[in-house]
């Protein structure tokens, strides 16, 4: 007989239990469909409150049926899990400007967009010249620079030249082999006499205009 009414007893204790679970529950989905009215989620902030909603609820009901927590005690810990999923999804993109923001002022290249550089481009004060001497860049190649990212050999293989400021302050491309040689030409002309040397001053002169303009081809 005893034991026939300890087991009312713990029936009607899990009845009083299961009772205050439903209500929480129905509390719980009222919650759930305001806020579903009140705020626009994407898929991805979605599963995240999903996620911490899920993991609350578990804390909720654990501590409502195994550790004796009050009904009162467990929606209130359901109510902070909820707000504090929705103040951390709030908080998401304001973090994620400021993050952008701090590695654009302190010249971070990672999160930089690629500069193409498949139609030339110059960039000084750079922190590390690789190229000092030149080179050929046969594959698409990223580099760091001020402000971003740049790209090199993404259209095909790029020389990188370095540049000379010539004698007239230009600033170019100086090509190799580009110091003059002094050129010697000599013309022999035999002639018996003045009259014939006179005759032969237009081949000659055609001769050396000839030489000229062989001479200006091979510089």
């Amino acid at each position: 007989m005893a034991d026939r009414n300890g087991f009312d007893r713990d029936s009607d204790m899990l009845e009083q239990e299961y009772d205050k679970s439903s209500q929480m529950t129905a509390v719980l989905s009222a919650e759930l469909g305001r806020m579903q009215q009140s705020m626009l989620l994407t898929s991805r902030e979605a599963d995240s409150f999903a996620n911490g909603m899920t993991s609350g609820l578990k804390r909720a009901f654990d501590g409502l049926i195994f550790d004796g927590m009050k009904l009162s005690d467990a929606l209130t810990g359901i109510a902070r899990s909820m707000s504090d999923t929705a103040y951390s999804i709030a908080m998401k993109p304001i973090k994620d400007a400021v993050s952008a923001a701090l590695s654009q002022s302190l010249g971070g290249g990672a999160g930089g967009e690629p500069l193409p550089f498949a139609k030339g481009g110059a960039f000084a004060q750079g922190r590390v010249t690789a190229f000092a001497k030149g080179g050929v860049v046969s594959q698409p190649t990223h580099f760091h620079m001020r402000g971003g990212t740049g790209l090199m050999g993404e259209a095909g293989p790029e020389a990188i030249m370095p540049l000379t400021r010539g004698a007239d302050g230009r600033l170019g491309v100086a090509a190799a082999g580009g110091t003059s040689r002094p050129v010697s030409v000599n013309i022999t002309v035999n002639t018996p006499d003045v009259a014939g040397f006179a005759r032969s001053q237009s081949q000659i002169a055609a001769q050396m205009g000839r030489l000229l303009a062989r001479g200006q081809r091979n510089m």
